[in-house]
């Protein structure tokens, strides 16, 4: 008696979850295939070139900090006259 729900109970869950997944966003993952999902958010142009400038604003601060330390190393070490 059990099997007679419990075996189509989970073969409509199974279904459900088979068209959720067809279905459902991609998130920052690879886009999925044909008329399903969109491009993902990290992978469009302009927010691209966006974390290009915020590395490349990154890295030049993290320059000037390095040539900072390298001024104050330098001035520890040179003799005052």
């Amino acid at each position: 008696m059990f099997s007679r729900l419990f075996f189509p109970m989970i073969g409509l869950v199974a279904a459900g979850l088979i068209g959720l997944a067809m279905v459902w966003p991609q998130g920052l993952g690879a886009r999925s295939p044909g008329p399903f999902g969109e491009t993902p958010y990290q992978q469009r142009p302009e927010v691209q070139a966006a974390i290009r400038r915020q590395h490349e604003a990154a890295m030049a601060e993290a320059e000037r900090a390095r040539q900072a330390v390298s001024d104050l190393q330098a001035q520890a070490v040179a003799p005052t006259e």
